[in-house]
């Protein structure tokens, strides 16, 4: 004679409840261990405050010092990219955010996550991209060397903005944010630091709505030197942009 143990029971179970992730917050990471954490946790705090559906992504370069234990200890999704670079590490943390909108910032402690409400809410208001402007929100001593702050962005910028007719002051600010649907028609490739030109070029050659806000940059919190290399990254620039504009040339001549 069964029991009622041996009845098998049909249980209905309750649909488990899916929320829409609004904003990524994504950050480059390639041995950042000693200053990540700050910047996940602030990042995490910003997200709260603003009452957003969020998450926080680490785009993994091949860290060595534990950083991504830190990122996963945190919260944080961490996504591993085996392609070396600063354009790489953002591209695959953009593409495997989950977000509507993403907000990304090194990973060094030179930029405030606690600015990604500003940056969501001029996405929310219908902003493609939004660019950080440190030369208006300010730059802290010893965060920028003199050349960089005074010969290499300054021509850098101008001459992006003479080729493109772009107003956008600072080409190269690592604070930015941008939706998923931009993302998608920009169509960026460039792996290295001329990933920063690249976005603003072709935001501003597919007539993109973009938004620039003042922020700060402050010395970052590593006790090693940056991965920035002047002189190879300037004219990887430079050669971008001037690539990017004899093809718009191109196009255009063709019609």
């Amino acid at each position: 004679m069964a029991t009622a143990a041996d009845i098998p029971v049909s249980v209905k179970r309750a649909p488990v409840a899916t929320v829409a992730v609004e904003v990524s917050v994504v950050m480059p990471c390639l041995n950042e261990a000693e200053t990540l954490g700050r910047c996940i946790e602030t990042a995490q705090r910003a997200l709260r405050e603003m009452s957003a559906a969020g998450e926080v992504v680490v785009a993994d370069n091949g860290s060595s010092d534990g950083s991504q234990e830190i990122a996963r200890r945190l919260g944080a999704r961490v996504i591993a990219v085996p392609v070396r670079g600063y354009g790489a590490a953002l591209r695959t943390g953009i593409e495997g955010a989950r977000g509507r909108y993403v907000v990304f910032a090194d990973a060094d402690g030179s930029y405030d996550f606690a600015e990604v409400p500003h940056f969501a809410a001029s996405l929310r208001e219908g902003y493609d991209v939004v660019i950080g402007d440190r030369f208006r929100g300010g730059i802290h001593a010893g965060a920028m060397p003199w050349l960089h702050r005074y010969v290499g962005n300054p021509l850098l910028s101008s001459i992006g903005r003479l080729l493109f007719w772009t107003p956008v002051r600072d080409f190269h600010c690592g604070l930015r944010g941008l939706s998923k649907a931009a993302f998608e028609r920009l169509e960026l490739a460039s792996d290295g630091m001329e990933f920063a030109s690249e976005m603003v070029v072709k935001a501003a050659q597919r007539k993109l709505r973009i938004a620039e806000l003042p922020v700060e940059l402050r010395p970052d919190g590593r006790s090693r030197r940056p991965h920035l290399r002047p002189w190879r990254d300037g004219w990887r620039h430079l050669r971008l942009m001037l690539r990017l504009f004899f093809a718009g040339a191109a196009r255009l001549g063709r019609r």
